[in-house]
């Protein structure tokens, strides 16, 4: 019965996970510079970040929250000063050699915790997503949809999010991927810090909602 809004769903979630932003940034970044474990967990942390938005989409709270200026400008600054200090942390960090193995990068940098928060804040804090899936519960999923039905569709959000940065953290933590970016040294990290800081700018100065 609820099969052509699911897809619609699905359809709409694809090309919205697909489009370059903080958790792409965040997960390529990981990946590369860490390895597959901590890029995989990073990844599985977006994934989770997921369910925060459900959560209050569910409830209601993303809609109370999006007409507030004062609260959503204070959730748009907490994301985008989350942002600047990964850029920040990215711009000063220094050039890691890959001929050591992805465990012995994974005990010198993030451990499986700490990377997975880092995609889980970035995910959960970010605004661009508290409104889509604002319209993604209020326009494309219909108000007579069982709240069970909606859950399950959160679930499978979480999931396929999950599973998209999982592939992309395979992908550029693959050794030739990553060589070839270790070949870039400082410019790497300069460069993934750049776009991480003019993704926070860009969210701190622009006008939501």
């Amino acid at each position: 019965m609820y099969w052509m809004e699911f897809m619609t769903v699905a359809l709409v979630h694809l090309l919205a996970v697909a489009s370059p932003g903080p958790d792409f940034a965040v997960v390529v970044r990981e990946s590369v510079t860490q390895g597959r474990r901590v890029g995989s967990w990073t990844a599985l942390g977006v994934g989770c970040g997921i369910f925060v938005h459900v959560a209050y989409s569910l409830l209601g709270i993303g809609l109370i929250v999006s007409q507030s200026i004062v609260l959503f400008n204070l959730f748009k600054w907490l994301a985008a000063g989350y942002l600047l200090y990964l850029g920040w942390r990215a711009l000063r960090a220094r050039p890691m050699s890959l001929d050591v193995t992805d465990e012995t990068n994974a005990r010198a940098g993030r451990s499986a915790w700490q990377a997975f928060v880092v995609g889980f804040v970035t995910n959960g804090l970010n605004p661009k997503a508290t409104l889509f899936f604002l319209s993604l519960f209020t326009v494309v999923i219909s108000p007579d949809t069982p709240l069970l039905v909606q859950a399950g569709y959160g679930v499978y959000l979480a999931g396929a999010t999950a599973l998209w940065f999982l592939l992309v953290a395979w992908l550029f933590s693959r050794g030739r991927v990553r060589a070839g970016f270790a070949r870039m040294g400082h410019w790497f990290d300069r460069l993934t810090g750049a776009v991480l800081i003019g993704l926070g700018v860009r969210l701190a100065v622009s006008e939501i909602g």
